[in-house]
């Protein structure tokens, strides 16, 4: 069964619209399925924060509590290296925290769901869908 790992852009979406089509899919795959980084989770708590919005960082507590937040380790940071090496040497590369979201999902052998595309596409191995287009 594929795991998915879900892009701060999406759960920023599933945030704003709780009944939207990010949950639907959820609930197609199953939540089982469905995981984060803890990348992810640092750039949406930092969000909330910046934003000095208590309702926006107690739903962010609220969502991160119901979906698994996978820690960030070894083969993560060697697939890291490969990737910000290829990019970087090919002259394009991606953020910062993209380059370990997406070093991420594919040391977790997981789809990544985003909605950017654009970025990721550059990184040949990885797989990428995005719930919010289809």
């Amino acid at each position: 069964m594929t795991r998915y790992l879900l892009d701060t852009n999406i759960l920023s979406d599933l945030t704003r619209n709780p009944q939207g089509g990010v949950a639907e899919h959820i609930r197609r795959v199953g939540e089982a399925n469905v995981c984060t980084s803890i990348v992810v989770a640092a750039e949406l708590r930092f969000g909330a924060v910046k934003r000095q919005s208590a309702r926006l960082i107690k739903q962010i507590e609220t969502l991160l509590r119901g979906i698994e937040v996978i820690p960030f380790e070894p083969p993560a940071d060697a697939a890291y290296a490969y990737i910000r090496a290829k990019l970087e040497l090919q002259g394009s590369p991606i953020g910062a925290n993209d380059f370990l979201i997406a070093a991420h999902s594919l040391a977790l052998g997981c789809m990544l769901v985003t909605d950017n595309g654009r970025e990721f596409s550059r990184i040949s191995d990885l797989t990428c869908v995005n719930w919010l287009r289809e």
